[in-house]
């Protein structure tokens, strides 16, 4: 087993523990699980989110993301764009299953797809999701992704866009980098997903890598800030 691999096997066995560490820069209100829980929005074509994104540790905005329903069939397409210019499109294999990624800072295609929220809406919800990975425009795929997922519970946030009762939850991943000089790459989020709108009204995203032969320095990737601004 080389180096790569089993440093990526051993962080994930520490996913759950390590989801206990606060990682939120964003503030909202605790509040009591809503009875009933609140259905999710299905998709219909033209729904839309926009969202202003920043750095975490300087706060200055970098760009405005419009999210946009272009299409709902045998799969569900989300059309992207950044200040205007077009962006890689999100697509779902069913609404809250995403099978290419555009938030990351390569294109990703999963098989099997992911799930974008707990799926169940329940404070006490936490599940470890294992699936394969690859890199839009490539052929070759199999890179392991294992992801741990788990409730926060409910919170009252305010955005841009305004008031919302959201989910909170926190995904801590471990992947196998396509590139085999980096190690023990960590992904951390987390969200503020509002079942209202059908989708998160603010999302924390950092990350972290290991250089193969240099284990013990840590490589701390930007770190950005989304906020809802308007949706319809």
């Amino acid at each position: 087993m080389n180096l790569s691999r089993r440093t990526f096997i051993v962080s994930a066995a520490l996913a759950p523990v390590a989801c206990g560490v606060p990682l939120s820069y964003e503030r909202g209100t605790s509040v009591a699980q809503p009875n009933p829980i609140p259905a999710v929005r299905p998709p219909q074509v033209g729904q839309e989110w926009a969202y202003v994104k920043k750095d975490v540790f300087n706060g200055k905005i970098l760009s405005i993301i419009t999210e946009r329903v272009a299409s709902v069939g045998s799969s569900i397409t989300i059309n992207r764009s950044e200040d205007g210019s077009m962006l890689p499109s999100e697509i779902q294999s069913s609404w809250g299953f995403v099978t290419t990624d555009p938030q990351w800072p390569k294109l990703l295609n999963f098989n099997p797809p992911l799930p974008l929220w707990p799926l169940e809406l329940s404070s006490s919800w936490s599940k470890q999701l294992n699936t394969k990975y690859s890199i839009g425009g490539y052929s070759d795929g199999g890179l392991s992704w294992q992801e741990y997922m788990s409730a926060d519970g409910w919170e009252n946030i305010t955005v841009p866009a305004g008031q919302f009762v959201c989910l909170k939850f926190q995904t801590l991943i471990n992947f196998e980098s396509e590139d085999d000089n980096k190690v023990n790459c960590i992904r951390k989020e987390i969200v503020w997903f509002a079942p209202q709108i059908g989708r998160w009204v603010a999302r924390e995203s950092s990350g972290s890598y290991q250089i193969q032969g240099q284990i013990g320095t840590v490589v701390n990737e930007d770190s950005y800030q989304w906020q809802l601004t308007s949706y319809k």
